[in-house]
């Protein structure tokens, strides 16, 4: 790391100090190894903010999408218990009175979504729907109730390209389903390891993993990824650990570091190499190493293939909701001859859609009310996080 750990505002004072001497910003940014544009980047800051300027600033978004300032909920709410019986619309109209000006209006869909989160709107007849809100992580008992996947992290082969493997093992057999060594950790790649797992092995119950790519994504919708929207389709809960918390994924772990130690030092020449050494390792940690938390027993002894066989993805429909409509790849649905909003991850989804109030529309993924959107806004506005740290795909 170019900046000392024990701390980076002395380092950045040191920096400026130095610089205020009349060294050279190049002199001085080879001495700190940082380049001259992260140099002027510090130097500059300094220069219209002081000191202050060089403390960390804060990553967290200026504005986020959506959110409405607190007074202005409030007041919605306020508004909404008022009139029990009036709608977004109406709401949105009175609000639109009272500010007479002063602070710009959200739209009908946002005033929905906010009376929606206070348990202020009453939906018509539907099918029940998971909210999976508890952050409880299951326990399998029997193989396929649960696969653990995860990127290993990546290392340099022989001929200094990058490896990243990519592992799946089941949770109640401890068997190593998979030990792919990748060129990346695209979502092309990981989908087509796991289609063909899918269909070596059948489809597990769930899958738990962590929540980067291409498991999850952090700019998507709900933080959902295309690979975690697929595994959802294919009706396979997704359980996610708590970020810095690996230890939920423990037995996964475990197993990543003897695959380190035993396959990684020394790295291979090659992927093709180093792909071999994963299939050894795999054969042996599979049908010869005994393991302790089974009984001295090997893995192949308790492992069965999954009886859900991958038969491809399974058609959905929305018997309760007035039309569907799919997502373009640009991540928009068109209604009325505009294109509303949704989001990339959902591209080539199918989605249900639902007008619930005038001019107001309930947009759905299967079983989960994703948000609502009106003809104004253009956009997706989205409400308490339907999913969860389980996110499952069943009924």
């Amino acid at each position: 790391m170019p900046w000392k750990e024990s701390s980076v505002m002395e380092e950045r004072l040191r920096f400026v100090a130095r610089l205020l001497d009349g060294e050279g910003m190049s002199d001085v940014c080879r001495s700190f190894g940082i380049s001259r544009k992260t140099g002027y980047k510090i130097f500059n800051r300094y220069k219209e903010h002081g000191l202050e300027a060089l403390y960390d600033r804060s990553r967290r978004p200026v504005r986020y999408a959506n959110q409405l300032p607190q007074p202005i909920e409030q007041m919605i709410v306020r508004l909404k218990r008022e009139k029990p019986h009036w709608g977004a619309r109406k709401i949105r109209e009175l609000l639109l009175r009272r500010l007479a000006g002063d602070v710009r209006v959200p739209a009908k869909s946002t005033v929905h979504a906010v009376l929606d989160r206070h348990g202020l709107v009453k939906r018509g007849r539907q099918r029940r729907r998971n909210k999976a809100q508890g952050t409880a992580l299951s326990d399998a008992s029997a193989p396929n109730q649960l696969w653990c996947a995860d990127f290993k992290g990546e290392f340099k082969l022989g001929n200094r390209q990058y490896c990243y493997p990519l592992t799946v093992t089941d949770q109640a057999s401890r068997f190593v389903l998979l030990c792919e060594a990748l060129e990346s950790t695209k979502t092309v790649t990981a989908f087509t390891a796991f289609q063909r797992l899918f269909e070596d092995r059948g489809l597990p119950d769930a899958i738990r993993t962590d929540n980067g790519l291409p498991f999850a994504s952090p700019n998507g919708l709900y933080n959902l990824s295309k690979l975690s929207v697929w595994w959802f389709r294919l009706g396979i809960t997704i359980e996610r650990i708590k970020p810095g918390h690996p230890q939920q994924n423990g037995r996964h772990e475990r197993m990543h570091l003897t695959l380190k130690k035993e396959t990684t030092r020394p790295p291979q020449m090659n992927s093709l190499q180093q792909q071999a050494r994963f299939d050894e390792f795999v054969c042996e940690f599979n049908t010869e190493r005994p393991h302790e938390a089974l009984n001295m027993k090997c893995p192949h002894e308790l492992y069965a293939p999954a009886q859900r066989r991958y038969n491809g993805l399974p058609e959905v429909d929305y018997p309760f909701h007035d039309k569907d409509s799919l997502v373009t790849a640009c991540g928009r649905i068109c209604m009325h001859r505009k294109k509303i909003n949704i989001s990339t991850v959902m591209a080539g989804q199918r989605l249900g859609i639902k007008e619930v109030d005038d001019g107001i529309w309930l947009v759905s993924f299967m079983h989960y009310d994703l948000g609502y959107i009106d003809l104004e806004q253009k956009t997706l506005q989205t409400i308490d996080n339907p999913f969860g740290s389980r996110l499952s795909p069943m009924s």
